[in-house]
């Protein structure tokens, strides 16, 4: 059997696999409810995410298993972002009138001469890429740098951008560059199947956490998914892992099986193993951390207040980075007439945003948005706040060197595998997130098939590699 830790989309998917391949499986989960930080929260009859989740995969077999779970549940929805500069709101992928109009002809003028300037530099002494910074100044030139990504960058990860390491950025917006960023505003086509760019995207009609309850329910099908669990202990012996001990809601139990998967922020791995692990690999682990979020939802009593699915808010002058509106996603999400607002605060969790009281937090929301035009007073009938923990693993230029030691460490069990986000200390989107359980599930399926293949007595004077080779077997 497998013990899966964490039921996010990636150890839902995971669990999902074995259960179809008639594998048997228990989840172990934390919350109260499946889906990890693509989870749908329900406040009296409004439903939202924490922080809205689209869904977008070039993987045609992720495709189909989730158009399969969700059927005509599954909508296709335009995707509408502007980010507000100096007051003034960009479209965001540009658009060439917004882009001119928006920033004005001398600064639309100066990213451009910025760009063939830094394109001339970059052939002439090629400059080695390590941080952020490098990164975006070396594609996009300095202009674009400090008006679209350094302040955002550094609300979202609380460090100077010279300190992020340029692998965040590179991931996310693998094979952008300046060019084909003004080639999508001029021609609006999908540049290189660039996600970032994307016009449309996948959304489930009640929230992206109805894409893990319906597989959580196949799983229970045949399957165990214990919610409210908390994984305390991780028990270890020679390169195996041995067994784990769990409290669930008050009631102490264990397990001890054969195949173990986990997607539990990778920090907190190394804390709950029993023995710890060896000074050094704790010691990086220390080392390693990953940023907060604090969303705050505002419940209001009109049908809307913008068109769009985002908007981002860069500028130190606004506390929060990003607001959505889910109805802009789908009008089941709530009620007929009504609205509400999703703040994404990124802070850490000792810091000032995370020790604050709720209503300090949806007053704050409230006196900005009502700042920028977006409410009045009574728009709003009433808030709410909520703290997630790991929400973003932190890249900063140090973080590969200690990840390193951890996995080289970790991948010495014979019986583990790491997926997700936070298992993995890896910034995958959600469709990555779910593509490393399937492949997780997929290996301990054939390690299994191997395993009963080896184990079947061959017929005398037959070789077990040609009988495994042959048809009939």
């Amino acid at each position: 059997m497998t013990v899966i830790l964490g039921a996010g989309l990636s150890g839902l998917s995971a669990g999902l696999a074995l259960t179809r391949a008639g594998r048997r499986a228990t989840l172990i989960e934390k919350n109260a409810r499946v889906g990890g930080l693509a989870r749908t929260i329900s406040f009296g009859n409004y439903h939202f995410d924490l922080g809205g989740h689209r869904f977008l995969t070039d993987n045609r077999n992720l495709q189909t298993l989730v158009s399969d779970l969700l059927g005509d549940d599954l909508l296709k929805v335009p995707r509408t972002s502007r980010i507000c500069i100096n007051n003034r709101y960009i479209d965001y992928p540009l658009t060439p009138l917004n882009a001119v109009f928006g920033l004005g002809f001398a600064k639309t003028g100066n990213i451009l001469l910025d760009y063939g300037r830094e394109k001339i530099r970059n052939l002439l002494r090629p400059k080695t890429i390590t941080s952020l910074e490098d990164w975006v100044v070396s594609r996009f030139g300095r202009t674009m740098f400090e008006l679209y990504f350094k302040e955002y960058s550094e609300k979202v990860w609380g460090i100077p951008c010279r300190d992020i390491s340029k692998d965040w950025v590179a991931r996310r917006i693998d094979g952008l560059s300046l060019a084909q960023f003004i080639r999508h505003a001029l021609l609006r086509c999908r540049v290189q199947k660039v996600k970032t760019l994307t016009d449309s995207f996948r959304y489930p009609r009640l929230g992206i956490g109805q894409l893990a309850d319906r597989m959580r329910d196949e799983i229970r099908v045949g399957n165990r998914v214990d919610t409210s669990t908390e994984v305390r202990k991780i028990f270890h012996a020679h390169g195996t892992i041995t067994g784990i001990a769990f409290v669930e809601k008050g009631r102490k139990g264990s397990l001890v099986d054969s195949d173990y998967i986990s997607s539990i922020p990778l920090t907190r791995f190394i804390e709950k193993m029993v023995p710890l692990p060896p000074e050094h690999v704790c010691q990086a682990a220390a080392r390693i951390r990953f940023r907060s979020l604090v969303i705050v939802a505002l419940f209001l009593n009109r049908p809307s207040i913008t068109d769009l699915t985002w908007m981002y808010f860069p500028g130190s002058d606004i506390p929060f980075g990003r607001i959505h509106e889910p109805v802009n996603w789908s009008p089941d999400l709530a009620p007929a007439g009504k609205s509400h607002v999703i703040a994404e605060y990124f802070c850490n969790s000792d810091d000032a945003v995370w020790k604050a009281t709720d209503e300090k937090l949806a007053s704050l929301t409230s006196r900005h948005l009502q700042q920028l035009g977006f409410l009045a007073p009574d728009d709003i009938a009433d808030s709410c706040v909520l703290r997630i923990p790991y929400a973003y693993p932190v890249f900063d230029i140090a973080y590969k060197k200690q990840l390193r030691i951890i996995t080289e460490y970790l991948g010495g069990f014979t019986n583990l595998q790491l997926i997700g986000r936070s298992g993995m200390f890896s910034y995958l989107n959600m469709d990555q997130a779910m593509e490393s359980g399937l492949a997780a599930a997929e290996k301990i399926i054939r390690q299994a098939e191997c395993r009963s293949t080896e184990a079947t007595p061959a017929p005398q004077g037959t070789h077990p590699q040609l009988l495994q080779a042959s048809p009939s077997s």
